[in-house]
């Protein structure tokens, strides 16, 4: 039997995908072909939209049309549908939504979208409700990390998003349960990071001055425990592990985490009833913007989370008055 061979596609694009860079347009059309030979096509003037030739940087609109060059891609392997309990249980975590934005309370444990060895997240599990012409997550949540996660409608719901993460202008907040000695109040860790992968292959963040990418966090405390405290931490950057490995620069861990936290420290707290990792996204703001209005969303801390605070020992709380803010760099 013989196979069919690639073919040139012309792609119009549609308002969902207008303002997009043609560049991640094409990695979107291209799956499995490598990131090199994308850019390698539209260097040498394969790709073409309107019949000319773009930079990768080119924002695409509506009624464009792409020339694709033919190029073998991967065979797409078939999606996995994910159990309706998964549906039903991530229907029933809405927090929100309008006409731009779709904002659940993510569980513990569900990714925000497949990967290796992980067949389905979040984002597969909305699709798979066929409610949408348009769905795209704006921001990421590690899968161990609950709480507040917001997915677009649109693509310039999507853009204006993307915009106020990465210019800072985004109000996230989580509650972060940290075991190790605690001195003072408020805490602001200015410390670059940079992931690495082991000989082991395991993939790890640490902290690099000379060439991780620049972060920031600010820890408050809102209940002290005798061998704990219970923290809101505002994050000016969104990086990987951010606010663990920061909290290990403070001299602290967050409860249950299985990378950067004690093995002894931790089977402790699993007796306590503490399953998973104390990281909880309980608050987001982006401000309003050009058409879009303010956005503000919260989500409650689990009650899976509220319990084991309540096996701890009783709380003490911070001291009133004026925060004394310590920077760690």
């Amino acid at each position: 039997m013989t196979q069919n061979r690639p073919q040139v596609r012309k792609i119009s694009i549609t308002a969902g995908e207008d303002g997009q860079r043609v560049d991640n347009f094409l990695l979107k059309q291209m799956p499995g072909v490598p990131k090199s030979h994308v850019y390698r096509l539209l260097r040498s003037g394969q790709v073409r939209v309107n019949g000319g030739r773009v930079k990768a940087e080119r924002k695409l609109v509506t009624g464009d049309e792409v020339r694709i060059p033919p190029v073998r891609m991967a065979e797409p392997s078939e999606a996995v549908r994910p159990p309706d309990t998964v549906l039903n249980r991530l229907r029933e975590a809405i927090i929100y939504e309008d006409e731009h934005y779709l904002a659940v309370s993510k569980p513990a444990g569900l990714a925000v979208h497949a990967g290796s060895g992980v067949p389905y997240g979040v984002i597969e599990t909305v699709r798979a409700w066929n409610r949408y012409d348009f769905i795209e997550l704006c921001h990421r949540l590690d899968r161990d990390t609950s709480g507040v996660l917001l997915l677009a409608k649109s693509r310039p719901a999507l853009l204006r998003a993307q915009r106020a993460f990465k210019y800072g202008e985004a109000d996230k907040r989580y509650f972060a349960l940290l075991i190790g000695p605690w001195k003072g109040e408020d805490h602001d860790v200015d410390a670059a990071l940079m992931r690495s992968r082991l000989a082991s292959g395991e993939s790890r963040v640490e902290i690099d001055e000379e060439e991780g990418k620049p972060s920031m966090s600010r820890f408050s405390p809102k209940a002290k425990y005798r061998d704990a405290t219970l923290c809101e931490v505002m994050i000016f950057s969104g990086r990987t592990h951010q606010i663990r490995v920061h909290a290990l620069a403070l001299g602290c861990a967050v409860a249950g985490d299985e990378k950067y936290g004690e093995r002894e420290t931790n089977r402790a707290l699993r007796e306590l009833g503490l399953k998973r990792m104390f990281l909880h996204s309980h608050y987001l703001k982006l401000p309003a913007q050009d058409d879009f209005p303010k956005l503000l969303l919260s989500a409650p801390m689990p009650d899976e989370l509220r319990s084991v605070l309540d096996r701890l020992s009783a709380p003490k709380p911070p001291r009133s008055g004026a925060p004394g803010r310590r920077r760690t760099r």
